[in-house]
């Protein structure tokens, strides 16, 4: 389930996106940042801190007093929320017995009680346990509000919608990052995440290390790796960047990219279509921790919404810039 979630959406609350936990009733023993890490929760054994054993995640301390804790999480770029996944790996002893969400559109920091709407009923939680909560709210959210009852810990809060970009703010006569994750691009489907998901090629900025990009498995039979993503929004693209930044041993000798202004279906049945897109870009060579720019080498296919990158054989590229300039 939690690996189709990935397909279809992404995390609203990633820090890449400049979303934050921007306040917390009581963090007392685990700090309410870690709430939204992008990394998979862990333990480490006999680690310990000033007030008590380390936890991967927000975890407040034992209430004595009336009354429940609670966290707001201020989303990076506005979007519409699907669902949530809600994971307390770890808290066996200490993981709240029930939570609830709300949602805000608002332009504060902290939105006001009354800025506030409740999509979830008070829901039961178990420890050591990952949950999938879906919503139906169709309307933009720039908050989530995390009720927890009456304390404990949570490892990991997972936002998971679309980017809901303000096209009216983008000027018509230039290009922009089409396939950024904070325009609403997102991957939706490839042969083979082994070491990478290809959630990272939309990223902001470059990758930080090698496990910051899209990366397979060593190829040990015919063919070549490929992965499929979808763009914010329609556009005409006129330069693509396939970023190979800290791959060294490990980069695709050579890529090439499809595009399509149209798929639908399932990732599956999307995968299948885009074998015969038409070539945007055609195979070329690469080298290693390099940004290659491409321009001149492009065709001209009108408006598309959907690419293809393929490498050869395999590898790793750490993101994938596309430019261009929206079809009004």
């Amino acid at each position: 389930m939690f690996d189709d979630l990935r397909r279809r959406y992404v995390d609203l609350a990633q820090p890449r996106l400049g979303s934050q936990v921007v306040y917390a009733t009581d963090d007392f023993f685990a700090d309410k940042a870690r709430l939204i890490s992008p990394d998979a929760p862990v333990w480490i054994d006999g680690k310990y801190d000033d007030n008590g054993k380390w936890m991967d995640g927000w975890e407040s301390r034992r209430k004595r007093v009336e009354g429940h804790d609670w966290c707001v999480v201020r989303l990076g770029v506005p979007g519409e929320v699907a669902g949530f996944e809600i994971d307390t790996a770890f808290f066996t002893g200490n993981y709240p017995p029930g939570a609830m969400l709300e949602v805000a559109r608002s332009e504060a920091e902290i939105p006001p009680d009354e800025a506030w709407t409740a999509v979830t009923p008070k829901l039961e939680l178990k420890g050591d346990d990952r949950v999938w909560v879906a919503i139906g709210h169709a309307e933009p959210v720039t908050h989530v509000r995390l009720h927890i009852y009456p304390d404990g810990g949570v490892a990991r809060l997972r936002v998971w919608g679309r980017v809901l970009p303000d096209w009216t703010k983008a000027p018509a006569d230039e290009a922009i990052d089409l396939l950024a994750v904070a325009n609403g691009g997102r991957g939706i489907i490839a042969n083979n995440e082994h070491y990478g998901a290809v959630a990272n090629l939309t990223a902001p900025g470059r990758g930080v290390n090698m496990g910051d990009g899209w990366e397979t498995r060593r190829r040990r039979e015919p063919g070549h790796d490929w992965a499929v993503l979808e763009l914010g929004a329609f556009g005409r693209i006129e330069e693509v960047t396939v970023d190979t930044a800290h791959f060294k041993g490990n980069y695709p000798d050579r890529c090439s990219i499809q595009a399509s202004a149209r798929a639908h279906g399932s990732p599956e049945e999307i995968a299948a279509q885009a074998e015969g897109w038409p070539v945007l870009l055609p195979e070329v060579k690469l080298a290693a921790d390099t940004a290659h720019l491409f321009r001149d080498e492009l065709a001209t296919l009108g408006p598309v919404k959907f690419v293809r990158l393929n490498i050869y054989p395999d590898g790793g590229v750490s993101r994938l810039r596309v430019m261009g300039k929206l079809a009004r």
